[in-house]
């Protein structure tokens, strides 16, 4: 069976990548950046690929035709989309039609598993926690915008062309080699540059009161390799842990581990021009379809974390 992972070169992709060649799926993956080979092993071709070129993705597709295609090519940063809202729509929307249509008019049968993100959601009443598939839309960035529309296009096409497209509203997913524009992936980093003396102990922080539900990555792309050998055609399945933290607690953590004493510091540039307070997942449909459950706890996540920043810092 081939596998081809749009967006390989992303901190999901490479984890994904390393679990489907275990489970024996030859591999091939898009990057729009530089790809460092080491990571991703010597066994996966890839490909450079803008995926808002129409014409450079219906070349890939022509050439790996792929059993299974794990969309994962994305701006997909909520606080970057305030910036770059424009870029944003262009690859999360426009990319995605791409694909679609190239597949479509390609004729392929690939089973596509479209990521989309917990942020859909938006702003959810404490009396409809946790969220479930079910749960009304209240976007609250121009990120969550963009990954509406690309449900709604996936849930279009599979409809209207019987195509066979698997969605997934993933949450907060957090472990090594995260890019430090998250959240826990920032904190650990600046601690650790504090302790090799990089700089002075105090660390800057937005809003320590927001609530998330954050899942290990690894447990993250399990959970994808299952939807994508099990979900329902044209379904929505929301991916993890089904428990909340705050942001305060992953700060505390993270500190708890910490050989030196850190000062914390608000800084306003770090709020987001709009928040939501508390974001947890009902993911009884996932479970109940294939037995998924997280193994990592998040004192491990974070624990490993910490030292990944450590060793690279």
């Amino acid at each position: 069976m081939k596998a081809l992972i749009t967006g390989i070169n992303g901190f999901v992709g490479g984890y994904l990548s390393e679990y489907l060649l275990t489970c024996n799926m030859q591999v091939f993956g898009t990057y729009l950046n530089k790809i460092d080979k080491n990571i991703l092993g010597k066994n996966i071709k890839t490909f450079k690929l803008d995926i808002t070129d129409k014409k450079e993705t219906l070349e890939v597709l022509k050439k790996v035709r792929p059993d299974y295609i794990f969309h994962l090519a994305a701006q997909s940063s909520a606080a970057i989309s305030w910036k770059k809202p424009q870029l944003t729509m262009d690859v999360n929307i426009n990319g995605t039609i791409n694909l679609l249509e190239n597949i479509k008019e390609l004729n392929l049968d690939s089973r596509i598993l479209l990521i989309g993100s917990s942020e859909e959601y938006g702003f959810v009443k404490s009396e409809d926690i946790p969220i479930n598939e079910d749960q009304e839309l209240k976007p609250g960035n121009p990120y969550a915008v963009s990954k509406i529309s690309q449900t709604m296009m996936g849930q279009v096409y599979s409809r209207a062309y019987d195509m066979d497209i698997v969605i997934v509203r993933a949450f907060n997913h957090i472990g090594p080699k995260q890019s430090p524009v998250f959240v826990a992936s920032d904190f650990a980093k600046r601690i650790a540059e504090i302790e090799k003396g990089k700089f002075k102990p105090v660390l800057l922080v937005g809003n320590l009161e927001a609530e998330r539900d954050f899942t290990d990555v690894r447990d993250i792309v399990k959970a994808y390799y299952l939807l994508a050998l099990k979900g329902q055609k044209g379904e929505i399945y929301n991916v993890g842990s089904g428990k909340s933290y705050k942001i305060q607690y992953i700060l505390d953590t993270l500190l708890s581990l910490s050989n030196v004493d850190i000062k914390i510091e608000k800084d306003p540039n770090r709020m987001r021009p709009s928040d939501v307070p508390i974001v947890q997942c009902d993911n009884t449909k996932i479970t109940r379809l294939t037995g998924w459950e997280p193994e990592y706890s998040i004192e491990e996540t974070l624990k490993d974390v910490l030292q990944y920043w450590r060793q690279t810092v």
